[in-house]
């Protein structure tokens, strides 16, 4: 485990919290044994436990080996979202299981100690606090157990260890023998309805184990980083909102893109072009039911006029995703603003439609069942794109600049077009013959607009001598061969001018950049690092492929989780955590290294 030791309550790192789920909310737990983050009923919803983006007093729950800052080592259960924490100490070793049962009524967290040798003096404190850390709720003992409650939501602890309160906070100390095992069991439901019932922790720790494992049993992908494979997998399942098949970003909002820095996002939404990759990547290691609920999501979040299309989404379809800011939290390592609501969600960004219509096409091909409702909408959408594919827009990294004509944007307008002509292979009808002659359109427009001959290498936007790290995907969706002079010039001038420290920058970044509208700098983006070792193995660069793919899996924390970014200057992660963008990436390139697919678009690809 990388990082630095906690002390006496020193903050843990990004990479030193592990995530459990039940595919409908998360929660993050430290090496301290401390539940940090935790939003119930949902994903989006306000948290009860906020001391990830503040401090003690805007909520925890730790259960730890009493006078120990750090437990000594960490695993999921197997192939699962059970977090097996062991703890030891002079007197023996105990272990803190944590685990979000599948949710049948109301969310639960479940805690249980198990000692393992000898005997172990523990001790737990908690403190709940409502809306983001904000709200100090009304508690009292009712028949032995706790009972919660502020505003609208309400929780019960249930524990038969008693827990003693006061000073807004209640605590405890207790011994663990070997054999034994002490549950605690947090239950959220809304503070109108009745108290709900009790759960069995032991039956329902049986029940997700088996839920988990038979899952995973059907991972297609037998390659040899299939510990990182399914670890991501089950990371994919775990942020996917189960009632409706909406897949979000990640389960946190403000992680920093730079400590002190104001890059920091609300990522508890749906983006259109992180899920229809997801669905990619799911689809390509078997999941075909995981991906048919995706389309479901889908076709109810963008239904209705595609000028109204958005590109990202709440888990439901809401549409409406107001950015504000909590004033009241100080943030991660004082990361200000802490904001929730993604302003974003009203950008124009012409990439989504080409990474949505690839996704529907990819599934097709992969085996979905095909459905005319979803072909009448990308008709009406291809439509709005036919007349707008032209315009400026924020791009995919969602600059708060002005717009530009992004050249990823246009690639993926040309892939958009690309798919449906080929939808033509799966029996539809349609103009194909106007999207070529506007996909062979586009594709001539980018190629002299948006390269540059004297430095072999396209640029991030028309006219521009900038680089974008989203340029590698010209031969991944397959706008040029990777055999192409301009193709293997772009890689190069990527790797000379956006390199750092072995890691793939997004864009050139200055305290006065023009393009993001943003002031300071991030972390390196994951994600572009995965593209790069694809491309790298597309242009023939095997062994360098793979040497760049294993470093990017050594960043993994030691329970196998990636955020958003890394800097390699402070050696540790950046970003909301863990991110949905980072595992579908390290998945996708493990399959193409594996030798299990080629590039989405190599054998599409034709040099034009």
């Amino acid at each position: 485990m990388r990082g630095t030791r906690a002390r006496g309550g020193e903050r843990m790192r990004i990479e030193d919290y592990a995530m459990i789920g039940d595919t409908q909310s998360a929660a993050l737990i430290g090496m301290d044994g401390s539940v940090d983050w935790l939003c119930l009923p949902r994903f989006d919803s306000p948290s009860c436990f906020a001391r990830l983006l503040g401090d003690e007093h805007n909520g925890f729950w730790r259960l730890a080996a009493a006078g120990h800052d750090r437990a000594a080592r960490r695993a999921y259960v197997e192939d699962t979202l059970v977090l097996a924490t062991d703890w030891e100490t002079s007197t023996g070793t105990a272990r803190v299981v944590d685990f979000m049962p599948p949710r049948s009524g109301n969310p639960d967290l479940v805690r249980i100690v198990e000692g393992l040798s000898g005997t172990v003096e523990m001790t737990t404190e908690i403190r709940i606090r409502f809306d983001y850390g904000r709200i100090v709720p009304w508690v009292r003992r009712i028949g032995g157990h706790l009972h919660a409650i502020g505003g609208p939501d309400s929780v019960w602890v249930h524990s038969p260890i008693c827990l003693r309160g006061g000073d807004y906070r209640h605590e405890a100390t207790f011994t663990v023998a070997a054999g034994e095992r002490v549950p605690f069991v947090f239950t959220w439901h809304p503070s109108h309805r009745p108290q709900p019932e009790v759960i069995d922790p032991l039956d329902e720790l049986g029940l997700t184990v088996a839920v988990w494992r038979e899952w995973i049993s059907r991972c297609g992908y037998r390659g040899p980083w299939r510990d990182a494979v399914v670890r991501s997998l089950i990371t994919l399942k775990a942020l996917t909102y189960s009632p409706t098949g909406g897949i979000v970003a990640a389960p946190t909002t403000s992680l920093p893109e730079r400590l002190g820095g104001v890059r920091n996002w609300d990522y508890r939404y749906c983006w259109l072009r992180d899920a229809a990759m997801a669905l990619d990547a799911l689809l390509r290691c078997g999941y075909l039911e995981e991906a048919d609920a995706w389309r479901v999501w889908l076709l109810r979040a963008i239904a209705g006029r595609p000028e109204d299309h958005q590109i990202m989404y709440g888990v439901a379809g809401e549409r409406r995703l107001p950015e504000t800011t909590l004033d009241w939290l100080p943030g991660y390592e004082g990361s200000r603003p802490v904001r929730i609501g993604n302003g974003a969600a009203g950008q124009f960004q012409l990439d989504v439609y080409g990474q949505v219509v690839n996704a529907l096409y990819r599934a097709r091909k992969q085996g979905m069942a095909p459905d005319d409702y979803t072909w009448s909408l990308l008709l009406k959408g291809a439509v709005f794109l036919e007349h707008n594919w032209d315009r400026p827009d924020e791009g995919l990294w969602e600059v708060r600049g002005p717009r530009r004509h992004f050249v990823h944007s246009k690639v993926m307008a040309w892939l958009a077009f690309d798919r449906l002509t080929r939808a033509a292979e799966l029996g539809r009808t349609g103009p194909f013959d106007r999207w070529a002659a506007l996909r062979d359109h586009i594709h001539a427009e980018v190629c002299d607009k948006g390269y540059d001959p004297v430095r072999n290498t396209f640029t991030q936007s028309y006219g521009s001598r900038e680089l974008d790290a989203a340029l590698l995907q010209i031969p991944i969706v397959g706008f040029l061969p990777p055999d192409d002079p301009r193709v293997i010039g772009t890689v190069e001038a990527i790797e000379r001018e956006l390199m750092t420290d072995g890691f793939v920058l997004r864009y050139p970044l200055a305290e006065d950049n023009p393009v993001d509208g943003l002031p300071g700098g991030e972390g390196a983006f994951l994600a572009c690092s995965f593209w790069l070792a694809e491309a790298r193995a597309m242009i023939g660069r095997n062994n360098d492929a793979v040497e760049l793919f294993q470093h990017l899996i050594a960043l993994t924390n030691d329970v196998g989780l990636l955020a958003e970014e890394y800097d390699p200057t402070t050696d540790r992660q950046l970003g909301n955590f863990p991110q949905a963008f980072s595992h579908i990436h390290l998945i996708r390139t493990a399959l193409a290294l594996s030798g299990e697919i080629r590039g989405a678009g190599m054998a599409e690809a034709t040099s034009r």
